[in-house]
């Protein structure tokens, strides 16, 4: 892929002209030569807000005290991922804050999903001990997300009170080790973060060849400590999600919900700036205003039928075609 320099990646973000148009067509470009216009659809099912973690920017964490915290029983989220197959699914989600009660219950419906139905099962729980890991990929688990929102170790630290820099990596390093499909991604103008700190992270993603990258906007929660801070200019997430397409090549990198919540073309115009999957909602509608990690999510009110018409018509004004493929990661 195309070589930037750390200086010409610092001055591609920060770009605010024709410049950065031309970035986001070529990034564009290149997606449609390994993609084509196919668009690879995920169903994520949040099953559980519940939290140990006190992340400063998230909605859902454990200082929340006006949550009203739930978790889907896991016959349900069988049912769920049954629905889910028969809409069409062949990726699913699995989604919760980070806590370990469930850890068994993820055994078994991880199983129970091999069993049944030929779809990709993609786990987002957070940092487990390799051994948990381990468990799930035997289980026959086929990715796992586990976001470092930044690279700069003393943002991370300022943002995370209760987590740790280097154990974050060590757990992305064992999902690569145990054969996992690896995605993680960061957070985009978070309180604090530089141009030069956004370069080192697409960097960092280049030289570790994660498999998703799943980027998005900041974006403040009225319950946390950060409620008062200012959202990014979409502007600069079109150009670093343009620039992670350039620089990575074949990653999946979503068109994410958060993109859409920050603008409301925000997922059509990343499908058109190097995004070449799109992530929709398939958590039951009575649980979805419960899991709002930022405020304003957007598609909390709708059913799954009228998210999935929603995500359609996303795609086809994008220009692009939504498949019904589990969409591993291309092989160059």
């Amino acid at each position: 892929m195309l070589n930037y320099s750390f200086k010409n990646l610092v001055h591609l973000l920060e770009s605010k002209n024709e410049e950065h148009l031309n970035l986001r067509k070529k990034a564009n470009q290149l997606t449609e030569k390994i993609f084509g216009k196919k668009v690879f659809l995920r169903g994520i099912i949040e099953f559980s807000n519940i939290c140990r973690k006190d992340c400063l920017y998230c909605g859902i964490r454990k200082s929340n005290k006006n949550l009203v915290r739930y978790f889907i029983k896991k016959e349900d989220i069988k049912e769920i991922i049954k629905n889910s197959y028969q809409d069409g699914f062949r990726t699913i989600v699995l989604q919760s804050g980070e806590v370990e009660i469930f850890d068994r219950d993820i055994t078994e419906i991880i199983e129970f999903t091999r069993k049944n139905f030929d779809m990709a099962i993609t786990l987002s729980l957070g940092e487990r001990k390799r051994k948990v890991y381990e468990e799930w990929k035997k289980a026959g688990a086929d990715r796992y997300l586990l976001r470092i929102e930044t690279t700069n170790r003393e943002l991370f630290k300022r943002l995370h009170p209760d987590d740790d820099f280097d154990n974050r990596l060590r757990s992305l390093l064992y999902l690569k080790e145990l054969g996992y499909e690896t995605g993680t991604g960061v957070m985009i103008g978070l309180p604090g973060q530089t141009y030069e700190d956004l370069a080192k992270d697409i960097l960092f993603f280049k030289i570790y060849d994660f498999d998703m990258l799943g980027v998005g906007p900041f974006l403040p929660s009225f319950e946390t400590p950060l409620k008062n801070e200012k959202k990014p200019d979409f502007e600069l997430v079109l150009n670093f999600l343009a620039l992670l397409r350039l620089i990575t090549g074949n990653t999946n990198i979503p068109a994410t919900t958060s993109m859409a919540t920050l603008d409301k073309k925000g997922r059509e115009k990343a499908l058109n700036s190097g995004a070449n999957v799109i992530m929709l909602n398939y958590t039951p509608a009575q649980y979805r205003h419960m899991y709002q990690l930022y405020d304003e999510k957007i598609c909390l009110r709708e059913d799954e039928k009228n998210t999935f018409k929603l995500t359609e018509n996303v795609v086809r004004r994008a220009g692009k075609i939504l498949v019904d493929e589990k969409g591993d990661r291309v092989k160059l």
